[in-house]
């Protein structure tokens, strides 16, 4: 038996493998196969939308190595190898914009575990709680989590079945998550942190949270959480002290109506959860292509400015030696064009010199302005944003203050 795997998720996974395949059966045979069409289209549109989420953490996030971050990476390896995990998957770190959360995420057979920066550096004063986190992501990923709700699909939206299976996974990550630990108070206090915050989680009763539970078993408490995907917190927390920690129990009036309401939390299953995990996938790719956008343009911009370093100063040594401007860019021996591409256009009443991009993403375009103006110490020059290109793909060294 394995001890890292909360027990109701054997029977569980068992019970909803079990029918996922009748299901799917079922629907190929009686459809005479005219659902793999669908499924096959449906696949078609995950791959792309995937593809943008990877993409956008491959170009955006810290990938975790020996040589990068490796006191991050140091406690990643031994986590997989106490796990027994082999292959390790890819690990990032990524600027969690004030949200405390880690994720595993799956790609042509590829895995990955990416840690939010806030869960890091709250817990800076008990980095052992860094181990949780990494942990319960790992668990995911040893317990093909990843890949099993594949073939279960078409029974996880039953009602209190899916979430029961899915609230089962969460305990058992949460296992994996505090075998990965080595003081028996870090995945506790990892996971109060979910709820107290990056600093007041130290001064959080770890036991006196557990016991809040014993307070939320009422009705629309038990009836909320039969309907969802994870447990309470304090329910999480409680088991993370003691596994064989003895639960308040649910109200029973709330299982009768949560008979009622199929589960579509966590990505759901069966048609309505097709749906979901297209909306899911979309949002986030939603917000992960225009990152990613803005991250190729503002690097274009980037190179441009650093590319034009050679013209400004041909500028500046012709007026400064002539105490004039020069009628074109030939005249101060400087190139039309950047070897990035970039085509320059010059002023010669203002001095001012236009870059044209001509590498930005489909859809955007711009013209980067170098205009000079007089100091004391000579000529300064400063970036500006021309035509549609936005003032936030800017270097911040080169704008100009207002």
């Amino acid at each position: 038996m394995d001890p890292w795997v909360y027990p109701r998720e054997r029977w569980l996974g068992t019970v909803t493998l079990v029918l996922g395949l009748l299901v799917w059966l079922l629907v190929i045979v009686g459809t005479l196969g005219i659902a793999l069409v669908y499924v096959l289209l449906g696949f078609i549109g995950y791959v792309f939308a995937q593809s943008a989420v990877i993409a956008w953490i491959k170009g955006t996030a810290v990938k975790i190595s020996p040589t990068q971050l490796p006191e991050l990476h140091a406690r990643f390896k031994a986590c997989c190898g106490y796990l027994g995990i082999e292959n390790p998957p890819e690990a990032y770190l990524l600027h969690g914009n004030g949200m405390f959360n880690a994720f595993a995420t799956r790609f042509f057979g590829r895995n990955f575990v990416v840690l939010l920066s806030d869960v890091v550096d709250a817990m800076e004063a008990q980095p052992d709680g860094i181990n949780f986190y990494i942990g319960h992501e790992l668990g995911h990923i040893r317990r093909g989590h990843l890949t099993g709700h594949i073939w279960r699909a078409p029974v996880l939206w039953l009602p209190l079945l899916g979430a029961a299976y899915a609230r089962a996974k969460e305990y058992t990550c949460d296992l994996h998550g505090a075998a990965c630990c080595e003081e028996p108070d870090s995945a506790p206090r990892a996971l109060v942190a979910l709820a107290a915050g990056a600093q007041q989680w130290r001064n959080v009763d770890l036991q006196g949270y557990a016991n809040q539970s014993a307070g939320n078993s009422g009705f629309w408490a038990s009836f909320h959480e039969l309907i969802g995907g994870y447990p309470w917190l304090t329910k999480r927390v409680a088991r993370a002290i003691d596994p064989a920690a003895a639960l308040p129990s649910r109200n029973p009036l709330a299982y009768v109506l949560a008979i009622f309401v199929p589960y579509t939390g966590r990505a759901g299953g069966g048609a309505l959860g097709v749906l979901i995990v297209v909306a899911v996938i979309g949002v986030a790719a939603a917000a992960a292509i225009p990152a990613y956008q803005d991250y190729v343009a503002r690097a274009q911009v980037v190179q441009a400015w650093a590319e034009g370093a050679p013209v400004r100063e041909a500028l500046t040594s012709y007026y400064t030696e002539k105490e004039e401007i020069p009628d074109t860019l030939a005249a101060a021996n400087a190139p039309d064009t950047l070897p990035g591409g970039s085509v320059l256009t010059f002023d010669p009443e203002t001095m001012v010199v236009e870059a044209t991009l001509p590498k930005l993403p489909r859809g955007m375009s711009g013209v980067l302005r170098m205009e000079p103006s007089s100091a004391d110490n000579g000529i300064v020059w400063h970036c500006v944003s021309g035509d549609d290109l936005p003032v936030k793909l800017l270097p911040l060294g080169c704008r100009k203050v207002r």
